[in-house]
């Protein structure tokens, strides 16, 4: 791969260039996502959604795309993969913390590769990559999480070397509880 792009305004280096994939013989590209990549960014959100089963999910926009992915508050990376100079899926990443650890993390937030390009060794370049950056920025673990329906996701993650770690769960406060949380906040409110 030759250096191509810097999608880390932080002054995080990253490789990202071209590739051929070795099961297709097409091209490959992963780049960091740019603002004129918002609309389809929100409809391969929308595809995923569709495949996870919750499309009603989605509330996602282009204006909080915008001001979420490339603002002044960034908050997420987002990297695409073409093939051939088609937009075949996404990954969607940020950096967490470890006190276990003491050392920084990935959080995979999102991949979904479009229906036509899975099976092809793609996924597998894009967590390759994910893994690069991950061991260039010092991170010891990358986690996500995986549909418990989804068999062949998680028969992939395995063959990556990835544990399936079935004694926690997934816990996550909506809107709505964030907002009755916080008014209860000793000393914030009168």
């Amino acid at each position: 791969m030759t250096v191509n792009h810097d999608c880390n305004q932080d002054n995080f280096l990253t490789k990202f260039g071209t590739s051929f994939n070795k099961y297709t013989d097409k091209r490959i590209v992963i780049r960091c996502a740019a603002v004129d990549d918002v609309p389809v960014i929100l409809k391969l959100i929308h595809q995923k959604a569709e495949y996870d089963g919750c499309p009603d999910l989605v509330t996602a926009t282009a204006e909080h795309l915008h001001a979420d992915l490339f603002g002044a508050k960034r908050s997420e990376i987002v990297l695409l993969v073409e093939i051939e100079d088609t937009i075949a899926g996404f990954a969607t990443y940020y950096f967490t913390y470890s006190s276990f650890l003491s050392k920084p993390g990935i959080w995979l937030d999102d991949l979904y590769l479009r229906p036509e390009f899975r099976g092809q060794g793609i996924g597998q370049t894009l967590m390759q990559q994910l893994c690069y950056i991950a061991q260039q920025s010092g991170c010891e673990r990358m986690d996500w999480t995986v549909a418990t329906r989804n068999d062949r996701g998680i028969k992939f993650y395995q063959k990556m070397g990835a544990t399936i770690i079935e004694t926690v769960r997934l816990c996550r406060l909506d809107k709505q509880a964030i907002a009755r949380q916080a008014k209860e906040t000793p000393g914030v409110h009168s």
